[in-house]
């Protein structure tokens, strides 16, 4: 509860903010978002609650949203909700109204301190009905938290359950490749105490879903001896990183990465003088290349199957910029290669000592393995749900379950969903973030509030300076640069049948924010408007008449 004083303070004149702008303003010793749209004024947090951005800098729509220029969190300016991940909390909701002229708002002064800018989700008055089934959670991850809070953000007053294999609750896991963190509770976006008290929530940690029943509609635990029933089921399980089926993948000292437990073996693996080599040259396995670049290590080989590292996703032109800057920090790449197999050390059969690429040995003492994860659904086998070859899961525009038998209160989200996307293709897209709005949908639709998956994919990796991503597919038939991709200060428009489907950027915040929105409205500019060097700032979509006109409060 906030202990600071209801106040009201003029912050601004009136005239001072037009339709679709909005401003950070002083209020006493804290901040607040001052947002127009149409002739209505708002008043929120000024900062982002994932990493404290200043949201001034971000995007405005006229359908009340406010994104984030760092990762794409957004929020309802409007309300303070959540709209989309990887915002962990709502923000706070200022009343509002103009007197003489001025923009009065009105708020506890406490709350418009950057270190209070968040606020609880909002729960029903009559609190948790703590009876019946309710929903089961199968996963800890990302995609497990985004679904408590929105469940609780939209009215779901039900029993919740988070079933768990990981020992502590959902963290922020982009942050293990970008910096070896060690300490699980440091990335812990709540506690298992605040889950249980503040949410409502159920959290059994370090346990495993051997199999689930549909018919019978239960989950069961080591194998039977102990069963759940559950009303809605929310399959959250995400990946498994994947071992190349080659000799050597399981010695002592090949790492794979994933959790809390990876990065510990990893940081202490990582020590001066230390050589490595790397398997994999897309996001997880360049992010931990530049997290241990400066560690003085002895030597640093990067083996790709392509011939530049990211390619697949960003292409020939950025993936060599890329590699061109790591170059420059010592990191050595062996590209378009496969690995022939890992060696053992002379006089240790149990641990890795080289890495064998194009006949070459490639000493090592230890190796990282990024290749991508399998989806973790072999415990569904015999559930009667239809797992494809990938080991994915097709769901609904809803992200409902759409093979196997009475499957409408079945729900498969993050890694191993595979789920239209607005271009009409069906993807698999492993990312933490596309895991967490997955969650933020399911639980409006069990809420009562259905709510059809549309977000936009973004992504962001440290690699010197910040890359953003945001995207609709993967394939593209042409790339247009604006900037200098060697200096790493640009942006790419991604191009596929004549359309702009995604857009990268470093060193150009908030275009990918802005390029979010637009794919999402529908008013990306075509490729050859890009070329002729429209703006995607430019364009305008936070007045009232941008779009068609959108009821809120005032």
């Amino acid at each position: 509860m906030s202990t600071g004083v209801l106040k009201t303070v003029a912050v601004l004149g009136y005239d001072e903010i037009q339709d679709g702008e909005m401003k950070e303003v002083a209020f006493e010793e804290g901040k607040v978002l001052v947002s127009r749209i149409g002739d209505k004024v708002h008043a929120t947090s000024a900062f982002c609650t994932h990493y404290g951005a200043p949201l001034a800098k971000g995007v405005l729509t006229s359908d009340g949203r406010v994104v984030c220029p760092w990762h794409g969190a957004c929020f309802n300016v409007c309300t303070g909700d959540i709209e989309d991940s990887p915002a962990p909390k709502a923000i706070h909701s200022f009343k509002t109204k103009i007197q003489d002229g001025k923009i009065h708002v009105t708020a506890n002064s406490a709350d418009t301190l950057k270190s209070n800018m968040s606020r609880q989700p909002t729960l029903l008055a009559t609190g948790i009905n703590s009876s019946g089934p309710g929903v089961i959670i199968v996963g800890g991850g990302a995609g497990a938290f985004q679904s408590v809070e929105s469940l609780r953000e939209h009215g779901y007053a039900g029993p919740i359950t988070v079933l768990s294999k990981e020992t502590y609750t959902p963290i922020d896991r982009t942050r293990l490749s970008k910096g070896l963190p060690t300490d699980a509770t440091k990335l812990e976006y709540r506690t298992a105490a605040d889950l249980k008290i503040k949410y409502g929530t159920n959290v059994r940690l370090g346990v495993e879903v051997t199999s689930v029943d549909i018919e019978k509609k239960t989950v069961s635990l080591d194998d039977g001896k102990d069963i759940i029933s559950y009303d809605k089921l929310i399959l959250a399980t995400g990946g498994i990183p994947r071992r190349l089926p080659i000799e050597g993948a399981n010695l002592e000292n090949v790492y794979t990465f994933r959790g809390v437990d990876d990065s510990k073996k990893v940081d202490a693996a990582a020590q001066e003088g230390k050589r490595v080599v790397v398997i994999g040259s897309s996001f997880i396995s360049m992010e931990i290349v530049t997290a241990i670049n400066s560690r003085k290590l002895a030597s640093i080989d990067v083996i790709g199957m392509e011939e530049y590292p990211f390619e697949a996703v960003l292409g020939k032109v950025v993936g060599a910029a890329l590699k061109k800057f790591h170059e420059g920090r010592g990191v050595k790449f062996h590209m378009s290669s496969k690995v022939d197999k890992i060696v053992a050390q002379e006089g240790n059969p149990e641990l890795a000592g080289g890495v064998v690429v194009n006949g070459e040995t490639l000493p090592c003492d230890f190796v990282i393995m990024g290749v991508g994860v399998a989806p973790a659904t072999k415990f569904l086998k015999d559930s009667g749900l239809e797992i494809e070859k990938d080991g994915g899961i097709k769901v609904d525009k809803y992200l409902r379950v759409k093979s196997g038998k009475d499957t409408k209160d079945v729900f498969a989200i993050g890694d191993i969903a595979i789920y239209p996307q607005q271009n009409g293709d069906e993807t698999r897209i492993e990312h933490w973030n596309v895991a967490g709005n997955h969650g933020r949908a399911v639980g409006m639709t069990i809420s009562g509030k259905d709510q059809p998956f549309v977000k936009v994919p973004i992504f962001w990796s440290a690699q010197g300076q910040q890359l953003r991503y945001c995207g609709i597919g993967h394939k593209y038939d042409d790339v247009i640069i604006k900037g200098n991709v060697d200096e790493l200060k640009f942006i790419a428009y991604y191009v596929k049948n004549g359309k702009v489907v995604a857009v990268a950027s470093m060193q150009n915040d908030p275009i990918v924010s802005k390029a979010s929105e637009l794919l999402r409205l529908g008013l990306m500019p075509s490729p050859e408007e890009i070329k002729a060097g429209k703006d995607l700032l430019g364009v305008d979509i936070s007045t009232a008449s941008t779009l068609p006109k959108v009821e809120t409060e005032a």
